[in-house]
């Protein structure tokens, strides 16, 4: 896959990742932690808050992967 294309596809699902991440991190917070205390809340989104950086370093990592050499079987 040319790299051109591999970073085309690499932006749009690490937009996708933060925004589906932000929004499902966000409804289990209103959801499970309503009657929590404040530093459960700010535990959560610190752990939530750094933890989409593990999936988006393996995108972008993809991303920058140099495209793999074609072998020549047919000779």
């Amino acid at each position: 896959m040319p790299v051109r294309l591999k970073k085309f596809i690499g932006a749009f699902a690490i937009v996708a990742l933060v925004i589906i991440y932000a929004l499902v991190a966000t409804t289990i917070a209103t959801y499970r932690l309503a009657e929590s205390p404040w530093w459960v809340h700010l535990l959560y989104f610190l752990f939530t808050g750094v933890l989409w950086v593990v999936p988006a370093m393996l995108l972008i990592s993809w991303m920058e992967r140099p495209p793999k050499e074609k072998s020549d079987l047919l000779d």
